[in-house]
């Protein structure tokens, strides 16, 4: 595994904006407000010789009751695994006792400790590292992330301290990304969407609790599981807009927006006991909008008597109509019931998604589907179609040619779909269907002027029709 750094220090001293220049991301959400990490956050800097790992972590101390106690337990498991403790102190601030207290207790760790003194812009360096030398740190260097100063010669620091990769030693930044599934776990907030991943990695790998929040950002976890390997994204609660108030909250939402996007399956998860909500159909229409391969997983499902259960089927079958390609999964999140079905559903709506069909199969459709039911005649028209072809994956794209397609209505556009889906057992992935009309090369041509001879012999001909008629 490749070297890996930890970013530790008190709240709101520059940890995630550090993090995002040296791993040339976004990944880790950004405000001027303490405590807004809770959970571990990794990347890989490349910018360097060699690339190595680096964590984010939450500020210690930074929030008082569980939740803050347990998001400082995730900073010192980061503390833990790390191969060097890069501590970051605000200039501004000066020494505090949090940052002493933090200190003392990164020395036990017998770990090389770098010194960041950030947020120097505006001030006499000189000043502020003389400052900070009264610590007792070999290694002290200025630092202003925000304006990317300093970093080069920090990335030097840290190639000297970082151990060297052992020979046909694993490489994770050498992996080709796409051989891991994107697994993005979306839902309205409070659903388990935490638990299931911890329950997934067999660890409290992000933080979970009643507390509706408790995720801010979209956290990426890397697992193996069964000899495959996933990239799971846990993201914060998705609520209707008129409900979101605060900026932090808002710009939470876009970060799982964009992991919906990048993601290659969804992961739709509510709570049973609650039935599909007005949110969860927001949520939905999200998730509909990026056309991702989808499964919906119900979760607290072993809470409910029987009853209840007959209950949220039929509520499930009715609200859900709109997405019925999805497969719904039944689970447990906090006691781990449904996870291999679960993961199977997963793949099958994956292998759907990114199924290849050959032309001839889908012409063969075509040509089936036309024959069992023809377009309709609209305004004396109708639409003709000559031929269909592949076009995309993820979701599965197929154009169909032909004559008059803007009279073919979207009913039938909708039979051609679901015909699609069920002749090519397409499970859990929207169809797109995108229709090409041929254009007439002699549309915008102007019509030849007929002769007199020509206009007498057609008039001549009008008359005859009259008569017979």
């Amino acid at each position: 595994m490749l070297p890996l750094v930890a970013l530790v220090g008190r709240p709101n001293v520059g940890k995630s904006t550090l993090f995002n220049v040296l791993t040339r991301s976004r990944d880790a959400l950004v405000a001027d407000q303490p405590g807004l990490t809770r959970d571990r956050q990794y990347g890989v800097c490349r910018l360097g010789e060699r690339p190595f790992m680096v964590v984010d972590t939450g500020g210690i101390g930074s929030e008082e009751g569980s939740l803050g106690e347990r998001a400082e337990v995730q900073s010192w498991a980061a503390v833990d695994e790390a191969d060097v403790l890069l501590f970051i102190v605000d200039a501004r601030a000066g020494i505090t006792p949090d940052d002493s207290e933090i200190l003392r207790r990164l020395r036990r760790q017998s770990k090389p400790v770098i010194l960041a003194v950030n947020k120097t812009d505006g001030l006499d360096e000189n000043t502020a590292m003389a400052e900070f030398s009264r610590l007792g740190i070999d290694t002290v260097l200025p630092l202003a992330a925000s304006h990317g100063r300093g970093v080069l010669t920090l990335i030097e620091t840290l190639f000297a301290r970082l151990p060297a990769l052992a020979e046909g030693e694993f490489d994770p930044a050498l992996e080709d990304p796409t051989q891991r599934l994107k697994l993005a776990i979306v839902g309205r907030p409070n659903v388990g969407k935490s638990t299931l991943v911890n329950r997934i990695c067999g660890e409290e790998r992000v933080l979970a609790s009643e507390v509706a929040g408790t995720t801010r950002d979209s956290i990426a976890v890397d697992l193996e599981r069964e000899g495959r390997k996933y990239r799971l994204i846990d993201t914060a609660g998705i609520r209707r807009k008129a409900r979101v108030d605060e900026a932090i909250e808002k710009f939470s939402v876009l970060k799982a927006l964009q992991a919906i996007e990048q993601s290659e399956v969804v992961v739709f998860m509510l709570d049973a006991s609650e039935g599909v909500t007005e949110q969860d159909a927001t949520v939905l229409g999200h998730v509909l909008q990026a056309q991702r391969a989808l499964v919906i997983a119900v979760n607290k499902w072993d809470g409910l008597t029987q009853y209840q259960k007959d209950q949220c089927k039929a509520d499930l079958e009715r609200r859900l109509a709109f997405v019925n390609y999805a497969q719904i999964v039944t689970i447990s999140a906090k006691h781990g019931t449904g996870l291999r079905e679960l993961f199977r559903a997963v793949h099958r709506a994956n292998e759907s998604a990114t199924r290849t069909i050959g032309t001839s199969e889908i012409n063969r459709a075509l040509e089936a589907a036309f024959e069992a039911f023809q377009p309709p005649m609209v305004r004396g028209h109708v639409a003709k179609l000559r031929y269909a072809h592949m076009a995309g994956h993820n979701p599965p794209t197929i154009v169909v040619h032909g004559t008059r397609l803007k009279t073919l209505p979207d009913s039938y556009k909708r039979y051609l779909e679901n015909f699609f889906r069920k002749r090519f057992k397409l499970v859990g992935t929207p169809i797109a269907l995108l229709f090409r009309e041929g254009e007439n090369p002699y549309k915008d041509k102007p019509k030849p002027e007929l002769s007199d001879r020509q206009k007498a012999k057609r008039k001549r001909l009008m008359q005859f029709v009259k008569r017979k008629s």
